[in-house]
């Protein structure tokens, strides 16, 4: 129990002395860094400021987090945000959001949301990215504009442009390109499928190669464009 107290105003003491990381920082409107932030919700934090310290180390708010960059570990109880880059793990209670680019994992209860790429691993209850390079698992499903990896949801699967990987659903999977395979349990469509589908229903506009497993089996651009069982075009 010392030991623990002791840590803990150590974090604070280190948290409470950050100004003097202050020089040299390049971003507009970016006080400094600091590898310890600890409050109840930023701003409301050591060390104190409106959203404007990158963290390299530890940022752990009780509410919400929020820094411009954030390379380590970052945990807010309902939240947690980077406006900049963030490397190492996220967590947020019932959300996760990046205005840029993840590298690393970042796990919460709600929304996973990156408006740039995700490098990683990240699981929550549902998900949007821009781009996923990696593995996301989410409960009820994700909505991307591009994949390449894994994507498991058991709901729906959603790529509003490509998917390079392995789509899986007990829902739908629905991509407008789709390169690789789309395995779920009631339904998958792709407006241009290279690779392969396996569900109950399978449909897609073109398939310039692969093939589909089901019980009704759709390629619009096939003279015979309706197959049970198997369809495809090699």
């Amino acid at each position: 129990m010392n030991r623990l107290i002791k840590t803990a105003v150590a974090a604070l003491a280190i948290a409470a002395v950050a100004p003097a990381f202050a020089d040299d920082v390049e971003e507009e409107g970016v006080v400094g860094w600091t590898p310890v932030a600890i409050g109840l919700a930023t701003p409301v934090q050591l060390p104190w400021g409106l959203e404007r310290w990158d963290v390299f180390g530890l940022d752990l708010n009780l509410i919400y987090s929020d820094a411009p960059k954030m390379y380590g570990l970052g945990i807010g109880g309902l939240g947690f945000t980077t406006r900049d880059d963030m490397v190492g793990l996220g967590v947020g209670g019932l959300f996760d959001y990046a205005s840029k680019d993840v590298y690393g994992i970042r796990a919460t209860l709600g929304a996973n949301i990156c408006r740039g790429t995700v490098y990683g691993l990240e699981a929550g209850a549902f998900s949007y990215h821009h781009v996923m390079r990696g593995i996301n698992a989410e409960f009820l499903g994700g909505l991307y504009d591009e994949l390449y990896g894994i994507q498991a949801s058991l709901a729906i699967n959603f790529a509003r442009e490509m998917s390079y990987g392995w789509t899986v659903a007990l829902g739908a999977n629905v991509a407008h390109q789709a390169y690789g395979c789309q395995t779920a349990l009631v339904l998958n469509h792709a407006n241009v499928l290279h690779g392969c589908q396996i569900a109950l229903v399978n449909f897609a506009d073109e398939c310039e190669w692969g093939f589909q497993i089901g019980v009704v089996n759709v390629i619009m651009s096939n003279k015979l464009k309706v197959l049970p069982i198997v369809n495809g075009y090699f």
